[in-house]
């Protein structure tokens, strides 16, 4: 048989995140953010639940072709626009719509022989001072890119460094706003966080917002709010089962290092699911995890294809009784991947994409 460890990705869930996302940003179209391999759910996997968007928002070349060939005709956005000249090409050939956020790219449009005019993005640099324009640099930028034949429609799109936080959106806003006041073109402003706590202010919900972790069922301001709180569904479980039970005498240590002593006489359940699995390394003793539905916690250190954990809460378990890492378990009790991640000093993002090859994944 298999090792017993599986990915389970919830159509169900993302198509529910999606509407919730819809009601969070009433009358704005919603891109299903796809990047990372759908935050490492597996764009084919995921495209089923995804397709009641309006479209997809991505990174590379590759994941726009694999969109285009499940069958979508829609807007396809690349991020980060493109990365050298002759992806232009591409774009027309797929008609693609891509961010521009420095004087190369628009360098490349000018030259670029096309059929098709391009529609981009024109990217502004609000404070995450990433990628984008300074503000005092981006209208000369629109005035080159509306003077161009290569270029069609010009959207205004720029990236909050600080919607899931206390200084939220209000000074980036205030910089997009002046310097765009007066440009003509659709506005895309709200990741999750800002699509989530700001989304029902209509100027400022713009005509695209584009969720990307809240599409899969994480809270981007947690622990301020967890995902129940945001309506949010958890998309991804990963589930194992035990390997085996042992029993340790009070004193006896566990795994590499000895990091965990048993302080009285315990049953501990060693889980087929590991680093190697995409389970973080360095989740510490007491990061939380279900043993047959029944909350519990880890142990010691977590090794490539093994880690332990605590089954004196769950005394019923044995030898293949069903561990739940993060997400869903089959007597519907649930532990939040955010939960896990904070404990591991991480976010959810991380353990989605970190998520394993070697980890088979079903779809529900």
């Amino acid at each position: 048989m298999p090792r017993p460890i599986q990915a389970t990705v919830h159509a169900g869930a993302l198509r529910h995140n999606l509407a919730r996302l819809r009601e969070a940003a009433p009358g704005a179209r919603l891109w299903a953010v796809v990047k990372a391999d759908a935050y490492g759910h597996g764009i084919e996997r995921a495209f089923d639940g995804l397709r009641s968007a309006d479209g997809f928002a991505l990174l590379d070349l590759q994941e726009a072709e694999r969109v285009r060939q499940l069958g979508w005709r829609g807007p396809i956005l690349l991020l980060e626009g493109v990365f050298e000249p002759r992806d232009l090409e591409l774009c027309s050939r797929l008609n693609l719509w891509h961010a521009v956020h420095c004087d190369a790219q628009i360098d490349w449009l000018a030259t670029h022989k096309t059929h098709q005019p391009h529609r981009v993005f024109l990217k502004m640099n609000s404070g995450m001072n990433r990628l984008g324009f300074a503000p005092e640099r981006y209208r000369a930028a629109y005035a080159r890119l509306a003077a161009l034949p290569q270029v069609d429609e010009i959207s205004l799109i720029t990236h909050f460094a600080d919607a899931d936080g206390e200084r939220g959106v209000a000074a980036a806003w205030d910089v997009f706003t002046r310097t765009t006041d007066g440009l003509a073109g659709e506005r895309s402003v709200c990741n999750s966080a800002a699509a989530l706590r700001f989304g029902q202010d209509a100027a400022l919900r713009g005509d695209w917002v584009r969720p990307g972790i809240a599409t899969y069922g994480s809270s981007p301001d947690y622990p301020a709010h967890d995902a129940a709180h945001w309506g949010l569904r958890p998309t991804m479980t990963l589930s194992a089962q035990l390997l085996a039970v042992n029993t340790l005498a009070a004193g006896e240590r566990i795994g590499y290092g000895g990091l965990f002593t048993a302080e009285r006489p315990m049953r501990v359940g060693i889980v087929a699911c590991g680093y190697a699995d995409g389970y973080p390394r360095v989740a510490p003793t007491g990061t939380p995890v279900l043993v047959d539905g029944v909350r519990t916690r880890t142990l010691g250190r977590v090794s490539m294809d093994m880690l332990a954990v605590d089954l004196n809460p769950v005394p019923q378990a044995q030898r293949g009784s069903e561990v739940t890492l993060w997400g869903v378990a089959s007597n519907g009790a649930s532990l939040s991947i955010d939960e896990v991640a904070r404990s591991a000093g991480t976010v959810g993002y991380e353990l989605m994409t970190a998520l394993a090859r070697r980890v088979p994944v079903v779809v529900e």
